[in-house]
């Protein structure tokens, strides 16, 4: 009889503590590995023509966080009013950063776009990088076909 109690708390205990985790208090927020994968597989079916999706994970103010993923060449971006720090969860990309943005086009308010950058510079981002673009930068994934990329992305308001 004792164990069969013990073996009822245990179970009414985690249950308990898995609840208060998951809950947690309104200003925390995580996301494991698994949350990530699965969050990554839903969005593979809702790409656009452009071969991407993205999904707004919350809005904490003075930064937002987002999961995208994408299977093609994205437009030069230029965010004016944040950076973005950026974990890959998978794949990889090379990200070309700076320069000269060709065929500039202003989008939406501080959010100017472009077809690529001419005097830019190239790195390969792989899983488990994380790399920070300051706001105003100039940046662009290139994709080969048949690759992708997912990745984790506070969008953080610049100062």
């Amino acid at each position: 009889m004792k164990l069969t109690n013990i073996f009822l708390f245990i179970v009414v205990a985690q249950a308990f503590l898995a609840q208060a985790f998951a809950a947690g208090p309104a200003d925390f927020r995580a996301w494991t590995p698994n949350d990530l994968k699965l969050r990554q597989k839903a969005l593979v079916p809702k790409m656009n023509e452009f071969k991407q999706a993205a999904e707004n994970l919350g809005d904490f103010g003075n930064h937002t966080a987002w999961l995208a993923h994408r299977e093609a060449n994205g437009e030069m971006e230029i965010h004016q009013g944040w950076a973005d720090l950026m974990f890959v969860v998978s794949g990889e990309a090379t990200l070309l950063i700076g320069g000269k943005v060709v065929n500039a086009r202003t989008t939406s308010p501080g959010e100017i776009r472009g077809t690529t950058s001419t005097g830019g510079e190239k790195k390969v981002i792989r899983q488990g990088d994380v790399v920070q673009v300051a706001a105003g930068v100039p940046h662009q994934f290139l994709i080969p076909a048949g690759r992708q990329i997912t990745f984790f992305t506070m969008k953080i308001a610049a100062q």
